[in-house]
C-alpha cells in the first residue's frame, strides 16, 4: 500500500507539471533561430543565441543551412522559426515584399521595417552595421598602383580589363550588367563564372576586376579591395535580425540585445569573421564567442554561458 501511495503521489506531481528536486525544469521556452547556409548567417545566429541564453530565461535552438531568405521568411510565417539572424534589406524588399529595388539605404530600411511590422507582425531590428551586397573588387596592388578607390576610378582602364562575374548576375534585370553599363561603363571582356571562383581568379591574375560579395572572407584571403559604389548602383543589402512579434511580447529584452549589436559589425569586421570561419575553419560558435568577449559584451553580466 505504501508503494502504491508513493506511486499515486508521484503520478499526481507529474500530471501537475511540477518538477521534483534534481530533475531538469521544463519551464523554459526554446526559441528557434534560423540561419542561412553561410558562415556569416550562422555566426550571427550564434551571437544571438549566446546573448539570449545569458540574458533571458529562454533557451535557443539553431536551425541552420536554410536555402534562402524566402525559406527563412516562410519559416517565420508558419511559426517554425522565432528569429532569423540575417535578413538583407535589398533581398527582402524585392523578395518577401515584392517591391521594386531602392538604392537609398535609409529609405530601404524604413520600408522593410514598416512593412514587416504591418504585414507580418515581425520586427526588423536595427542593422548590425555591415552589408553583404554585390560589389566590384580589384587586387590591392592594382588599386594602390593606380590610385583606385571608387568604381568610377576604373573607367579610364575599363576597356582593357577582364571582368569576372557571377553567372546569374550577367543577365540579371535591374542591378545586373546591363544596368551597370548604363550607370557606369563597359569592360573590355566579361567572363561569367561561379561566384566562388572569382576571388582566386583575381588573385592569380586571371581576372583584373571581379564581382564580389562585400562581406565575403575571401576578400581578405586573396587581398582584394572592394571599391566604393560612388554612384550607388547596387541596392543596399544591410543585414539585420528579424524577430516574431509574439517573441518580443514574452521577451522584450531581446530587442535590447539586438540594439547592443547595432552598428557594432562593420563590413570589414564581417569579412574578418567570415575569414576565421571559412579559411581558418573555426566553428561559427567559436567565432561568435571570441567577438563578443573581445568587444566586452559580457562585462555587465555575471551569468555563465549555458
Amino acid at each position: 500500500m505504501l508503494y502504491r501511495g508513493c506511486f499515486i503521489l508521484l503520478l499526481v506531481v507529474m500530471l501537475a507539471g511540477c518538477s521534483l528536486p534534481g530533475l531538469a525544469s521544463t519551464s523554459k521556452d526554446t526559441l528557434k533561430i534560423g540561419a542561412l547556409g553561410t558562415s556569416e548567417s550562422q555566426i550571427l545566429a550564434e551571437m544571438l543565441s549566446i546573448l539570449i541564453e545569458r540574458e533571458t530565461d529562454a533557451t535557443t535552438d539553431l536551425v541552420t543551412h536554410l536555402g534562402s531568405s524566402i525559406v527563412q521568411h516562410q519559416g517565420m510565417l508558419r511559426g517554425d522559426l522565432d528569429i532569423t539572424s540575417t535578413r538583407y534589406t535589398g533581398t527582402d524588399l524585392s523578395g518577401s515584399l515584392g517591391m521594386d529595388p531602392i538604392t537609398d539605404p535609409e529609405k530601404a530600411l524604413n520600408i522593410v521595417s514598416h512593412e514587416f511590422k504591418d504585414r507580418f507582425n515581425q520586427t526588423w531590428a536595427s542593422p548590425y552595421g555591415f552589408e553583404n551586397s554585390y560589389s566590384v573588387a580589384v587586387t590591392t596592388d592594382f588599386a594602390e598602383e593606380n590610385n583606385i578607390e571608387t568604381i568610377s576610378d576604373l573607367e579610364a582602364y575599363a576597356g582593357e580589363l577582364r571582368f569576372g562575374v557571377d553567372n546569374a548576375w550577367i543577365n540579371r534585370k535591374g542591378d545586373g550588367y546591363e544596368g551597370f553599363q548604363e550607370t557606369y561603363f563597359s569592360f573590355g571582356e566579361v567572363y561569367p563564372m561561379n561566384i566562388g571562383l572569382v576571388y582566386e581568379a583575381a588573385a592569380n591574375d586571371h581576372m583584373d576586376v571581379v564581382l564580389a560579395y562585400s562581406s565575403d572572407g575571401r576578400i581578405k584571403e586573396f587581398d582584394l579591395k572592394v571599391l566604393e559604389d560612388d554612384k550607388r548602383f547596387f541596392p543596399p543589402y544591410d543585414a539585420s535580425p528579424v524577430i516574431a512579434g509574439k517573441v518580443l511580447e514574452q521577451y522584450p529584452e531581446i530587442l535590447d540585445i539586438t540594439e547592443r549589436l547595432h552598428e557594432q559589425i562593420t563590413t570589414e569586421t564581417m569579412q574578418e569573421l567570415n575569414y576565421n570561419a571559412d579559411v581558418k575553419l573555426m566553428s561559427p560558435r567559436k567565432v561568435a564567442m571570441d567577438f563578443l568577449e573581445t568587444h566586452d559584451f559580457f562585462e555587465d553580466t555575471d551569468k555563465g554561458e549555458k
